[in-house]
């Protein structure tokens, strides 16, 4: 599981890094502007839950030791 955390926040950034070059910052609300917008937001989205999962599986973990 931490391996599949790790290798999908690293596409959710390379779809970032690929949509920021799309954007055209004179018109942010027109065309593919817009499409890399909400892509760039729903990989943000991603990788944050996929850091509260990977948190909650560390803190069972830690529960299961006791």
């Amino acid at each position: 599981m931490k391996y599949f955390t790790i290798l999908v926040t690293i596409v959710a950034l390379g779809l970032i890094i690929f949509n920021l070059r799309m954007l055209d910052f004179s018109n942010l609300f027109e065309g593919d502007s817009v499409v890399a917008l909400i892509t760039i937001f729903a990989c943000l989205c991603a990788i944050a839950l996929l850091q509260i999962l990977r948190l909650s599986k560390r803190v069972d973990q830690k529960l299961k030791g006791r």
